[in-house]
């Protein structure tokens, strides 16, 4: 089946260097005395592709390398699959797949931490993470991991989270946890990457960073790009969460990050003898032609396929079947999407929220010209294309688990909210909001004018002044700054989660507990009768942005991008016939994934060839005990 080089426990840190497609050119040589890491993230649930992975590793092997398998973040939320064991399913499939080290994404904390320090009792590898403490500032995993090469040279690995973590998953299920930021997470990284070099301590030769901290400009002072300003000593970084498919940084920086959703694996090839990084670049797994998954790379192991369908046969019976049509694309995009512009899909659920609370007459305190409903757009996670609509493809768009919450605002406060939660737009922004009985414009030509401190536990800063937001009205009626608003959102946006700390500081709130991805089921089932009809075809014109090429705002962006997601269900796989055409060069800069071509990186399918003595790299763990064991 596949041998495991790391011998496996705790310790700390993870970076490196340098990029090229040598490897490429000679697919099949023989790769003894490599190692050989093979790096996947933001796999966000798609847990079919894992065999793929599995097969690929034994492709490697079979070659004389010694690998060594990790995933920089996000492998427990994103799908069904996933989501209904509240991540334990994606610990059982890394398992199966043969993982030998993780960091920490964002997303892992979604179901709550107790949660997710129950899931990893049960993973058979480490997790390590340098930048996450609890109350009294200990270490909830290892900040770091020591591997030796059969030549007797040491390579480290450094875990770092996103900091944004605070206000991306729920703050009401993160009581007790806290992530280290800017100068404070650089300052324990620059900790980790001495201890890991000290000749006396770590004596690693190479160091790389497994980070899930992203290139995205809303990510600053955070991302991978910073963290190499701020620390010396780093060869290469190995990253996740923008979900950027990339070989090397704008400027050439060594950061590798295969996209999302397993649609790349990232390899790397270190020369044992040296401990230098001889070549990495990114295999193709798969990409979308016309909306239809093609698959670049089509091994699979059979005991990891197993496990995969098994998994999926229990979820399907219970969640496959359908309830309803819908005769339109719902656009479940991120960028552009529902994090950069209102969107149908966004306007959908926003709709279902309205008619889930005011279809009992005396839910609220207010009158119904006083109600809005708003949710996160980074909380809309996939599309769903025209036809039939099943309860897997409503949890695949809403995987979090939320319930319904009202929130009481002043108008003032409901401007605040605004205007923090679109301060990156254009750009995307995860708390851009998706609205209903609400009709306001962002004028983008004129800058955020935020706080000289953060939001109390978070990355975000507040606003100073309202500048760049606009209610235009309220259900039809004049907005009123000093009125009082009922907000129907989300548990998340209404505890603080991402840019709204205006919610979580009312006054006055509660929780309705009705599951979010009920209410929509339920909407379109009872309100629409089963059917998605033409009305949402288009987005409603609830949200204007202004921006220099966009002079009117009263004229709403009626286009609706191509709906497109991971193959997180059974794909639709078509064979081309033939391959997509091998790319001369590769490209130097970061690229975002494009449903419709294939992904960025080498496009060629790895070739199974030369089988060679298989000499296996002893990659004993040198263990450091920097915190608690998970």
């Amino acid at each position: 089946m596949r041998r495991k080089i790391l011998a496996m426990l705790l310790t700390v840190v993870m970076l490196m260097g340098l990029m090229v497609p040598a490897f490429a050119a000679e697919e099949g040589s023989n790769l003894t005395g490599k190692t050989v890491i093979l790096h996947t993230n933001d796999v966000h649930g798609n847990i079919k592709e894992y065999a793929k992975v599995a097969a690929l590793r034994q492709e490697f092997e079979d070659r004389g390398a010694g690998v060594v398998l990790v995933d920089a973040g996000d492998f427990c939320q994103g799908s069904v699959y996933v989501s209904v064991s509240k991540g334990a399913d994606a610990i059982t499939m890394m398992n199966a797949a043969g993982y030998d080290l993780a960091t920490l994404g964002n997303h892992e904390f979604d179901y709550g931490s107790e949660q997710l320090w129950n899931n990893l009792k049960n993973a058979r590898f480490p997790v390590i993470c340098a930048n996450v403490m609890n109350d009294a500032g200990e270490l909830y995993c290892p900040a770091t991991i020591v591997g030796e090469l059969t030549s007797g040279r040491k390579i480290g690995f450094v875990g770092l989270d996103t900091p944004e973590a605070q206000t991306k998953a729920n703050p009401a299920l993160l009581k007790g946890v806290n992530f280290l930021a800017e100068e404070k997470m650089f300052e324990a990284t620059r900790k980790c990457v001495n201890e890991l070099r000290d000749p006396q301590k770590g004596g690693c030769d190479l160091v790389i960073a497994l980070a899930h901290l992203g290139v995205d400009s809303s990510s600053e002072p955070n991302r991978s790009y910073d963290l190499l300003k701020n620390v010396e000593g780093i060869d290469f970084v190995i990253d996740g969460h923008s979900h950027t498919v990339m070989e090397q940084g704008v400027n050439g920086e060594p950061i590798q990050s295969s996209g999302a959703h397993l649609e790349n694996v990232g390899v790397i090839v270190i020369d044992d003898a040296t401990a230098k990084i001889e070549d990495h670049y990114l295999v193709p797994i798969w990409h979308k032609e016309n909306k239809k998954v093609v698959y670049d790379y089509t091994k699979e192991d059979p005991d990891v396929a197993a496990v995969a369908q098994k998994i999926m046969d229990r979820i399907d019976a219970e969640y496959g079947k359908v309830f309803a049509k819908t005769e339109v694309d719902l656009n479940g995009e991120r960028d552009p999407g529902n994090r950069t512009e209102e969107t149908n899909l966004g306007d959908l659920i926003t709709d279902s929220m309205m008619w889930a609370i005011q279809k009992n007459e005396g839910s609220l305190k207010v009158d119904k010209d006083h109600v809005v409903a708003l949710t996160n757009g980074g909380g809309i996670r996939a599309s769903v294309a025209a036809g039939d609509i099943t309860k897997t493809d409503v949890n695949t768009v809403l995987p979090f688990g939320n319930t319904v919450a009202v929130v009481y605002v002043t108008g003032n406060e409901l401007l605040e909210a605004l205007e923090a939660s679109t301060q990156d737009t254009p750009k995307s922004i995860g708390a851009f909001p998706q609205v209903s009985g609400i009709d306001f414009s962002i004028d983008t030509t004129k800058a955020y004018d935020k706080t000289a401190e953060t939001y109390p536990g978070s990355t975000y800063h507040g606003p100073n002044t309202i500048q760049r937001v606009k209610i235009n009205s309220i259900n039809g009626a004049p907005f009123h700054p000093e009125d009082t608003y009922a907000v129907i959102t989300n548990n998340f946006v209404a505890a603080g989660g991402d840019t709204y700390y205006a919610f979580a500081a009312a006054k006055e709130q509660f929780d309705t507990g009705l599951p979010l991805d009920e209410v929509l089921m339920e909407y379109i089932t009872e309100q629409l009768k089963g059917v998605v009809g033409k009305e949402y075809e288009k987005p409603q014109g609830r949200i204007h942005v202004v921006t220099e090429a966009t002079p009117n705002p009263s004229q709403p962006d009626e286009t609706v991008p191509d709906s497109s997601e991971a193959p997180t269900t059974e794909p639709e796989t078509t064979e081309p016939e033939t391959k997509p055409t091998q790319p001369e060069t590769k490209p130097t800069q970061p690229q975002k994934p494009n449903s419709d071509n294939p992904k960025t990186g080498d496009s060629g399918v790895m070739i199974p060839v030369v089988i060679c003595t298989l000499a296996l790299c002893a990659f004993a763990v040198v263990y450091k005990k920097e915190g608690k064991q998970i």
